[in-house]
């Protein structure tokens, strides 16, 4: 099984293929996913500091082709199956905005062998 570290945060186990947004909130991490894992806003934006995240879907990169003074590590964690080892720094969570009541819906488990997002 994958680690997921979190700096400043802490590590966890992911399932291989698993959504990393769903590792990183299933380890206790208030991280933001206000659409739901659908690739239709940036909150749940993770830096890959470490580790291989895979390629790309095509809705993930129109999405941050949008996002203006991108790094080129920032990826939305919605759309990383994680299937190695990776470090990630999780950039917006729910205790830094109060204004907001939750995290958002929480993005459905996908098949470890199908491709994001769904449909």
């Amino acid at each position: 099984m994958p680690i997921v570290r979190m700096d400043g945060i802490g590590e966890t186990m992911a399932s291989e293929g698993q959504r990393l947004v769903l590792a990183i909130e299933d380890a206790g991490v208030d991280i933001l996913h206000r659409c739901g894992g659908n690739a239709r806003c940036t909150t749940c934006r993770v830096e890959i500091l470490e580790g291989d995240a895979g390629p790309m879907t095509e809705p993930e990169r129109e999405r941050l082709a949008r996002v203006e003074e991108r790094p080129a590590n920032l990826r939305l964690s919605c759309q990383v199956q994680v299937r190695h080892d990776l470090t990630v720094a999780v950039l917006r969570r729910l205790r830094d905005n109060p204004d907001m009541d939750d995290p958002g819906p929480r993005p459905v488990d996908w098949p470890a062998d199908g491709p994001l997002p769904p449909e």
